[in-house]
């Protein structure tokens, strides 16, 4: 009796191999999309919580008729810093008029509860509990021992609706990160103080520099509205996205210190950059701020524009760096410098425009001369190597128009 034998054919090695072969260059193909994918919906929601700022600053704007102060706050009376009283009526510390604009926003971005401490008398939970500081807090530049001596919470406070879920960076040595700046326009000089004092003082001669050179929107030490921005709030930029430092020596994070003035060259610090990596700075190259607090983005709380403010005058994602001849005053980010623009989004960073509406601009902008010197008092038009004549328009182009609340430039709608 004869049997059938069925065999079965088994897969030989190469099949096999063939078979992994498409399988991985599949997978490669599709990771990239993945990818993209991820950060399509991280860069979505980046600038959902940008349009939530935005209408935070037009509530604002229709309570009080103007829009928050940068470096504002309570007034320097003697006793500035970290002040604390053993009772409510003893707690004597002010901030120095040194507080960025979101304190004031906080009310009208879900914050009420946070609101509702600072601007009471804060008795403190952890450490030294029965001490107490003034309402609206101490000076907001804290450092970690500062923070960790005096425990004011709120400042440390991390507000999600300030963050861009494509940066990375979360907690120390940051004391409440910040992904979105106030504009301060495309100029240098006195864009750092205003033409105030930290006593609230108008004075002569930086009050005459702040009218010529501080351009944006938001002046520090100033209140301004709406009706300032004769540009039009559809083109005029308010605020921009910044990254936070991760401590790896961006040269959009890490502030560079130049001893070479920037008002006269703003690309200045160009040549600190390394050029084998030109996301760094050089080894050794000086920073305007050794103190690892003293970052882009790192106190949300603090209006000194190291921290919370931004120009238009390198495109984005180009260096930011701050100007002291003498390099004696460089870690409290107060001198003046040229703060840029930046995000962790391929290509460019988001911006949000005075009437609310949130672009991405990308590097590629047109942006004038970078090496152009800045409007300031005294300026002339007739030497590019010199400072710009005040009312002129802007020497960094298209971006550096936007950034102006009233140069007159024409703006193209699809900018």
């Amino acid at each position: 009796m004869q049997k059938n034998l069925v065999r079965f054919r088994a897969f030989t090695l190469v099949e096999l191999l063939v078979v992994i072969a498409i399988i991985g260059v599949l997978v490669g193909l599709l990771l990239p999309a993945v990818q993209s994918a991820r950060e399509a919906a991280r860069r979505m929601s980046c600038g959902n919580n940008f349009k939530q700022v935005g209408l935070a600053l037009h509530n604002y704007h229709s309570a009080f008729k103007n829009l928050p102060k940068q470096m504002g706050g309570t007034v320097f009376c003697g006793t500035f810093g970290y002040v604390t009283g053993a009772t409510p009526q003893q707690a004597g510390s002010t901030n120095g008029n040194e507080l960025s604009a979101f304190p004031g926003l906080l009310p009208f971005m879900e914050q009420q509860a946070l609101w509702e401490q600072i601007s009471n008398v804060y008795e403190v939970q952890v450490g030294s509990p029965g001490t107490y500081f003034a309402a609206m807090g101490p000076h907001p530049n804290m450092n970690l021992d500062e923070q960790a001596a005096h425990l004011y919470e709120p400042w440390m406070a991390e507000i999600q609706t300030l963050r861009c879920p494509s940066d990375p960076g979360v907690g120390l040595p940051a004391l409440g990160r910040t992904n979105f700046t106030f504009c301060v326009g495309d100029a240098i000089q006195q864009t750092n103080i205003g033409p105030g004092d930290p006593e609230g003082r108008f004075t002569s001669i930086p009050s005459q520099r702040a009218r010529e050179s501080c351009r944006g929107v938001f002046v520090n030490r100033m209140f301004t509205s709406f009706a300032d921005i004769r540009d039009g709030l559809s083109n005029t930029i308010a605020m921009g996205e910044v990254i936070t430092d991760l401590g790896d020596g961006d040269v959009r994070s890490v502030i560079g210190a130049s001893a070479v003035e920037l008002r006269t060259n703003p690309n200045a610090c160009a040549t600190m950059i390394d050029p084998l990596r030109p996301s760094f700075w050089l080894p050794g190259t000086p920073e305007a701020g050794t103190i690892p607090t003293n970052r882009r983005g790192h106190k949300w709380a603090c209006g000194r524009v190291g921290y919370t403010g931004f120009q238009t005058i390198l495109p984005p994602n180009r260096q930011s760096c701050t100007w002291n001849s003498s390099f004696g005053n460089v870690t409290d980010l107060l001198d003046e410098g040229v703060l840029s623009a930046a995000s962790r989004h391929p290509g460019g960073a988001h911006v949000l425009l005075a009437d609310g509406a949130v672009r991405f601009i990308t590097d590629s902008i047109e942006a004038g001369n970078s090496g152009h010197a800045s409007v300031r008092q005294n300026g002339t038009a007739m030497d590019p190597t010199l400072p710009t004549v005040p009312g002129s328009k802007s020497p960094y182009g298209l971006w550096g128009a936007l950034g102006s609340r009233g140069s007159a430039e024409p703006i193209a709608a699809d900018f």
